[in-house]
C-alpha cells in the first residue's frame, strides 16, 4: 500500500440510511471527510484540516445492507496543503456487483504547534495513475485559486438580464418559501481530534438543510446528485451555535441547486449577532421517480434583489462546472505517461479491449437511421456520446477481420486519411499506427486485436489514442475527445455483422448531425470495398 494511502470500508445499517432506505449523502460526505483527513495526517505526520472540497458527483445510490469501500490517497503536497483523492465503491455482498459511487478531490491544511514552519514533503510517486493525479492536482489547484474571479467575471459579461424571467410567464414559482434556516450545538461527539467541529459533520448537517430547501419546491424527497464546492473560510470549535441558511437559488430541467450559508457563534456573540461566515455550499438535487429516472422540476422566479444575484450565479456555476470539466480532460490527456513505459503497457491494451466490449455492452442504443445494409444507432450519457454502426457484409468473418486488423487498408474507404501507417509491433496482436489528415496531425492509436475464444463470440478489434515521444499530439486535434473506438465481427456463415463503435466527450454532438453523415458515407464505402474485394478474392 502506497505511503499516503488509507482504506475505509463500511457496512450499510438502517441508522445510516434516509427515508427511502438509501445510504444518506451527509452520512456517505462525513465518511468520505474521514478518511481524507487520515490519509493526509499519515503523509503530513501532522494535524491536518479540511479547506475545501471540490466538485463531487454521485453517480450510484447505496441500501441498506451493501458495503461502501473508500479509498483516499495524497496525490500532491504543496508547502503546507495537500490534494487528497477520494474513490468511493459499491459492493453488494449477496451479488457481488460492484459500482464506483463517486470520486472526490478534498484539499488539507497542516496545523502544526507552536507556530511551527511547515514545509511538507514531495509525495512518492509509485504509479503511471500516481504520475497523472500529481499532475493534475496543480491544474486543480489553479481552478480552485481562481474560482471566485471567474464567476465574478462571468457575472459582468452575462449581465443581469440574460436570465431575468418575465412576471407574466406561467407556472414559475418564487423561492420565498424554500428558505431554511436551522441551528445546531456543537458537542464533543461533533469535534474531530483536535477539538474543532469535524469538518464532515458539517457538510451532513448542511445536505440535510439543503435537501429540505429542495422539497419544499418540489413536495418530494430530493436525491443529491452533485456538489458545487464546499469551502471552509474558518474554524468552530465545542460549544459554538452553528446557524445554517439553505435556499433554493434556480433550478435547471432536472436539477435543483441549492445554496447553504453556515455561520458560527460562540456564547458571547451568541446574542450579539456577531457571526463567522464558515463555510458555504452549492448543492444539486434531482427528483426521481420510483424508477430511479429523474423528473422535470418547476422553473423559479427571483423577487428580490438577492434572489437575482442568487438565480443568475447558479446560472454561472453551472456553466464553470461544465468548461472546467472538459478543460481537466484535456490536461489529464496531455499528462499522460508514454506507452512504451513498460510498467504502463499491459494496462493501456488491457483497458483498450475492456473499455470496447464494456460499451458494446451497454443498454440505451436508440437507433437513427436504416439504409440498405447499414443500421445507425446513437447513446447519450453525461460524459459521453457513441455512436453504433452495424454492417452486413457478405465476406466470412475470418476475412473481414484480417483486412480490418491491418489500418493501413483503411485508407480505401476512410477518405479523410491523408497517410496511416504502421510504426511499432508491440505485441503479435497489438500495433500502433500513425495517421494524419486536413483535421489531424501525428495521431498515434494502439489498436488491439482478438480472435474469438469460444464459438460464438466476435471478432474484436480495440482502437485507442495513445501517447509517444515521437509523435506528440497537436493542440489544435486534442486526444481526449476520443475515448474509445473499434469493431466487434459476427459470423454469419460465408457473411459477417460488422459492429463499429466511436465514444466520444459530448463536444462531438455540437456537429453531431455532420458526424453522423460522415459515418454513414463511410460506411458504404466500406462494405463496397469488402464486396469488391471478396469477389476478387473468389475470382483467383
Amino acid at each position: 500500500m502506497a505511503g499516503t494511502q488509507v482504506p475505509m470500508c463500511q457496512a450499510i445499517l438502517p441508522t445510516h440510511s434516509d427515508q427511502r432506505g438509501q445510504l444518506s449523502a451527509g452520512q456517505l460526505l462525513q465518511w468520505m471527510d474521514t478518511a481524507a483527513c487520515l490519509a493526509a495526517e499519515k503523509h503530513a505526520g501532522l494535524p491536518c484540516v479540511t479547506a475545501s472540497v471540490d466538485d463531487i458527483r454521485f453517480e450510484e445510490t447505496a441500501r441498506v445492507g451493501q458495503i461502501v469501500s473508500i479509498n483516499a490517497k495524497v496525490n500532491r503536497a504543496f508547502t503546507t496543503s495537500m490534494e487528497v483523492g477520494v474513490k468511493v465503491t459499491l459492493q453488494d455482498p449477496l451479488t457481488d456487483v460492484q459500482k464506483l459511487i463517486s470520486v472526490a478531490f478534498s484539499t488539507y491544511v497542516a496545523r502544526p504547534g507552536c507556530n511551527e514552519k511547515v514545509d511538507l514533503k514531495p509525495v512518492r510517486l509509485l504509479t503511471a495513475q500516481d504520475f497523472i493525479e500529481h499532475t493534475l492536482a496543480a491544474e486543480r489547484r489553479k481552478i480552485r485559486l481562481a474560482h471566485g474571479d471567474v464567476l465574478n467575471n462571468l457575472l459582468k459579461e452575462c449581465g443581469i438580464d440574460g436570465g431575468q424571467m418575465s412576471d407574466q410567464e406561467e407556472n414559475v414559482l418564487s423561492t420565498d418559501l424554500t428558505h431554511v434556516q436551522s441551528t445546531e450545538l456543537v458537542l464533543p461527539p461533533h469535534a474531530n481530534h483536535q477539538g474543532n467541529t469535524f469538518g464532515g459533520q458539517i457538510m451532513t448537517w448542511m445536505e440535510t438543510v439543503a435537501a429540505i430547501s429542495a422539497s419544499r419546491l418540489c413536495h418530494m424527497h430530493p436525491t443529491l446528485k452533485s456538489v458545487d464546492m464546499f469551502k471552509f473560510r474558518g474554524p468552530s470549535t465545542v460549544g459554538d451555535r452553528l446557524v445554517f441558511n439553505a435556499i433554493v437559488n434556480n433550478t435547471f430541467e432536472k436539477s435543483i441547486e441549492v445554496g447553504v450559508r453556515v455561520e458560527a457563534y460562540n456564547c458571547e456573540e451568541w446574542g450579539k449577532g456577531q457571526a463567522r461566515h464558515i463555510n458555504s455550499a452549492f448543492l444539486i438535487f434531482n427528483i426521481l421517480n420510483k424508477h430511479g429516472e429523474p423528473l422535470v422540476v418547476p422553473r423559479v422566479r427571483p423577487t428580490t434583489k438577492d434572489a437575482v444575484r442568487r438565480f443568475h450565479g447558479a446560472i454561472a456555476r453551472k456553466k464553470i462546472r461544465l468548461t472546467r470539466k472538459y478543460d481537466l480532460l484535456k490536461k489529464e490527456d496531455s499528462c499522460t505517461p508514454e506507452f512504451l513505459d513498460r510498467g504502463n503497457q499491459v494496462n493501456v491494451i488491457e483497458s483498450n479491449i475492456a473499455a470496447l466490449t464494456l460499451l458494446a455492452a451497454k443498454s440505451g442504443w436508440e437507433i437513427h437511421s436504416t439504409q440498405d445494409h447499414v443500421k445507425m444507432f446513437t447513446l447519450e450519457e453525461t460524459d459521453a456520446l457513441s455512436i453504433k454502426v452495424e454492417m452486413q457484409v457478405q465476406m466470412p468473418s475470418n476475412l473481414t477481420f484480417c483486412i480490418l486488423s491491418d489500418f493501413t487498408l483503411h485508407m480505401h474507404w476512410v477518405k479523410q486519411y491523408l497517410t496511416c501507417k504502421l510504426i511499432e509491433s508491440v505485441t503479435k496482436e497489438d500495433n500502433i499506427y500513425q495517421i494524419t489528415s486536413p483535421l489531424i496531425h501525428n495521431l498515434s492509436i494502439l489498436v488491439s486485436q482478438r480472435k474469438p475464444c469460444r464459438t460464438g463470440d466476435p471478432y474484436i478489434i480495440a482502437v485507442k489514442p495513445v501517447a509517444l515521444r515521437a509523435f506528440p499530439p497537436s493542440n489544435e486535434n486534442p486526444r481526449s475527445g476520443i475515448q474509445c473506438a473499434g469493431f466487434l465481427i459476427y459470423s454469419n456463415g460465408n457473411s459477417s455483422l460488422v459492429s463499429y463503435f466511436f465514444q466520444g466527450t459530448p463536444c462531438f454532438a455540437a456537429n453531431l448531425v455532420g458526424l453522423l453523415k460522415l459515418t454513414e458515407d463511410t460506411a458504404s464505402i466500406y462494405i463496397h470495398f469488402l464486396e469488391s474485394e471478396s469477389k476478387r478474392m473468389n475470382c483467383i
